[in-house]
């Protein structure tokens, strides 16, 4: 496998994470564009990185580039998406990885048409964790799979300009937190949901603000999922099977499972990897599937999970600025 160069779209919390991550595989992005030069060129000095793009444009017109990472605002990652697609560039993009299924489906599109690599920046798809606790259950060490239940909540002032809650932003509860509740439920359960019910308390800014849904697919498999944005809850997940329930907390970069075995009651710790590395096991697995091995970053479980996400809302009756027009 060979060595790619990597640029990131925005110089936020996430694109610091990802510069640290590729510090600890020895190398430095290749380059940086933001909203504004002045603030790409800081994050460049702090990280050592040699390229500094004048506007985000000038990104998909440089031949030297293979992957970009978006790690700009929700509402902006179609745009970008095509954009980096059509120029033949791979790219990672930060959850949720578009607005609707729509728009995933056409940036899908151009990704199998340009013969490039599309995936979501969902480290659930990824932590050493969950491809252990997959093995475990394709064993059939915890028996057949029957319900799962997620939490997740997040306390955030009422302020209604910020992301979490600023419709122009692409704020709420579903697209910041519910992927990753969705993308666990996915990552376990065998076939996907096709009935979905739920419920939405909406903030005074319009987006949900509070939410409980509940899945199941074709085999019987269910799911509760309840999400808040405005009190604190523990981010738990539990996946009940017939031989035993496993018990996962801070579930997006989780590195421990407790199983609590059904016929005495005994408890086993199964523990890999470390939260801090979360993005630096994305790089490695994107460049595993640019290198060919295509399932690598599970893009049909991130169609699932935005087709679930996009039926929830029509549901709600609730859409963004971008796609009412």
């Amino acid at each position: 496998m060979g060595t790619y160069n990597w640029v990131t779209l925005g110089c936020g919390a996430i694109a610091s994470q990802l510069a640290q991550a590729m510090e600890k595989e020895g190398r430095t992005l290749y380059g940086v564009a933001g909203r504004t030069y002045e603030k790409a060129a800081a994050f460049a000095r702090t990280y050592g990185i040699t390229n500094v793009y004048q506007t985000i444009e000038d990104v998909f017109t440089d031949d030297a580039v293979d992957i970009i990472y978006i790690a700009t605002p929700h509402n902006t990652h179609s745009q970008y998406l095509n954009k980096a697609l059509e120029a033949g560039k791979h790219v990672l993009c930060e959850k949720s990885i578009t607005l609707n299924a729509q728009e995933l489906a056409k940036a899908h599109e151009i990704a199998a048409r340009q013969q490039v690599i599309l995936a979501e920046a969902m480290t659930i798809y990824h932590m050493p964790l969950y491809k252990k606790l997959y093995e475990c259950m394709k064993s059939g060490q915890f028996g057949s799979l029957q319900t799962i239940q997620m939490s997740f909540g997040s306390y955030k002032g009422y302020d209604m300009n910020n992301r979490f809650f600023n419709p122009a932003l692409a704020g709420g509860a579903l697209l910041d937190i519910g992927v990753y509740a969705l993308s666990f439920a996915r990552w376990f359960m065998s076939q996907t949901p096709d009935q979905i019910v739920s419920q939405v308390k909406f903030a005074p800014s319009g987006v949900d603000e509070q939410a409980g849904i509940l899945l199941m697919n074709p085999a019987g498999e269910m799911t509760s999922i309840s999400l808040t944005l405005h009190a604190k809850q523990p981010k738990r997940g539990m996946i009940a099977f017939d031989k035993g329930y496993v018990e996962i907390y801070d579930y997006p970069r989780a590195t421990q499972a407790v199983v609590t075995y059904t016929d005495n009651n005994r408890q086993e710790t199964i523990a890999c990897g470390t939260a801090g590395d979360a993005l630096r096991y994305e790089i490695q697995d994107m460049e595993q599937a640019v290198s060919g091995s295509a399932n690598a970053m599970h893009l049909d479980y991130t169609l699932d999970v935005m087709s679930m996400m996009t039926e929830i809302r029509k549901s709600w009756g609730f859409s963004y600025p971008e796609e009412q027009v």
